[in-house]
């Protein structure tokens, strides 16, 4: 009963399982690599490439290829291909379709149950399309994991015997959060976190472009601004990722730019590109000091360990930075393949847990000895808890009846613990009402928030209200939101006991949507 951890990432996503020792091991996909850049080509309307050979051909056909749509995951921002529009959770289900493929091929089996991993800051909307997504791909989503928490399974494996406090500084391709987490006899707790999930390495890559794009026009004036080009432009987005990388172990590196038949060479320098970025690198400063006075406030003031995490912590500017400002060593904790890993470690300990409880504990047994894991090793897997905290703070809007000014009212807060469930009661403001707007709200700042405009709307519902109600009639409104953070709201109307519940559907994609996606999708080729 193979169980699999799947980090899908803005630019690489990876796959991994328990092998037949107990070691998480990332598959590599048909290509040979141990990552796969989430990347799709619409070769045609049934048949999709993902991976390295779809990144070649953006800058061919730049039109028919899409990235970073992890960016875009809880938003309803579909994107036309040979005239079909296809949501994010689609264009999402098929890097998974590929990931699943590739390792079914690798192991001979079929990869059905799998844990998804998202970044910490991501909200109810994305992690609830990350969920769809997985469907859309014919894949059993077991849970929805946090990315540092999967961090931090990989490092508590690691140092077994060692209770510890760590700080995680996560920032991938596309995302960027930081997480405090305690580590204590084999229990993992988050104490808090923060981030910006529109912040990553593909934001330093864009520096790079528009300097090389900048350099290029000065010394070709009238060659027009190779941005302009689609195909200069992807050609120069490569360049870019390459020679951000390069400099990462050389402090210096040439770039050819190639546009409307004439060539530039740009030499940029490690200190070039520190100084092209230095305000990216301090928004991830900033987001890291407010984590730390966040966990200050609740209790935690000192650290063992400051673990990086994702791809973009190889660049030494971010670990020279993090030294100076915080006084702590930071320690590269296999930031490519962590995150999948971890998800690995979660998915089989999930796995053999939940066949514990529902009684079925000679398969448990077997699974664990297909593992080779030990008896303690096993009452250590069963007794393991992992608490989180809510991401952001969700609420819904209200109405004041004197001023009618709308505000939110939160009722879960950012950092709460979860699961966390809570009822409020409001009421109607008018007679003679016969419904109330029920829109479900998610801070959007930095920091919570009343006003609407500070918060985004992830969903709404309208509740039916019995005829001849007067003003004041209670409205009971439920959010419950799970450890996976992904978030349930009821609202109904309480006077009567009538059962006039609304469950309200998160996202743009509503469960029949998903199944209908899935069953279409499953018919499209994807290598």
């Amino acid at each position: 009963m193979a169980v699999y951890g799947i980090d899908l990432g803005t630019t690489y996503s990876c796959i991994a399982y328990v092998d037949d020792v107990g070691r998480p091991t990332v598959l590599r996909n048909l290509e040979g690599t141990d990552t796969t850049p989430s990347v799709v080509f619409f070769e045609s309307p049934d048949n999709v490439v993902v991976g390295a050979t779809a990144k070649d051909s953006a800058v061919l056909e730049p039109d028919l290829v899409v990235s970073r749509i992890k960016r875009d995951m809880g938003q309803e921002v579909p994107r036309v291909r040979h005239d079909r529009p296809y949501t994010p959770e689609e264009i999402s289900a098929f890097i998974l379709r590929k990931l699943a493929d590739d390792a079914r091929t690798a192991t001979g089996e079929t990869v059905e149950d799998v844990v998804v991993t998202v970044p910490a800051y991501f909200g109810a909307a994305e992690r609830d399309a990350t969920r769809k997504a997985g469907h859309i791909a014919g894949l059993n989503v077991i849970d929805i994991l946090s990315e540092p928490i999967a961090a931090a399974i990989t490092y508590g494996v690691l140092n077994p015997d060692e209770d510890h406090t760590i700080l995680v500084y996560d920032l991938g391709g596309g995302t960027f959060d930081t997480t405090v987490i305690r580590l204590q006899d084999g229990d993992i707790e988050v104490v808090c976190t923060d981030g910006d999930h529109e912040l990553g390495g593909a934001d330093w890559d864009d520096r790079l472009v528009e300097h090389l794009a900048e350099r290029f026009q000065a010394e070709h004036p009238g060659a027009g601004d190779p941005l302009l080009d689609k195909q200069s432009e992807q050609q120069l987005r490569r360049d870019a990722e390459e020679l951000k990388k390069t400099l990462s172990t050389r402090t210096q590196h040439v770039v050819r730019v190639v546009h409307d038949g004439r060539v530039a060479t740009v030499e940029v320098t490690r200190e070039g590109l520190i100084d092209l970025t230095r305000d990216l690198l301090d928004r991830t400063i900033e987001i890291t000091r407010r984590t730390i006075d966040t966990a200050a406030a609740k209790g935690v003031r000192s650290y063992d360990h400051l673990v990086l995490v994702g791809g973009s912590t190889k660049m030494p500017a971010v670990a020279e930075t993090l030294q100076k400002e915080f006084s702590l060593v930071p320690r590269l904790q296999d930031p490519d393949l962590a995150v999948a890993k971890g998800a690995a470690l979660y998915a089989f300990e999930e796995t053999y847990r939940r066949l514990l409880v529902a009684g079925r504990r000679e398969q448990a047994e077997d699974m664990a000895a297909r593992a080779g894991l030990s008896p303690d090793q096993q009452e250590r897997i069963a007794g393991r808890t992992i608490k989180t905290v809510a991401s952001r703070a969700f609420g819904i809007v209200v109405t004041d009846k004197e001023t009618r000014r709308r505000g939110v009212a939160h009722l879960v807060h950012a950092n709460d613990p979860l699961p966390a469930a809570v009822t409020q009661d409001f009421y109607t403001i008018d007679d003679n009402q016969t419904g109330v707007d029920i829109e479900v709200m998610e801070q959007a700042g930095a920091v919570e928030s009343e006003s609407p405009e500070d918060n985004g709307l992830i969903a709404e519902g309208v509740l039916t209200i019995p005829p001849g109600k007067p003003a004041g009639l209670p409205i009971e409104v439920t959010f419950a939101l799970d450890a996976s953070g992904l978030l349930q709201v009821t609202a109904r109307e309480r006077e009567t006991g009538e059962e006039l519940e609304l469950r309200i559907q998160i996202g743009g994609m509503s469960e029949e949507d998903v199944a209908e996606s899935r069953a279409a999708l499953s018919r499209v080729q994807v290598s």
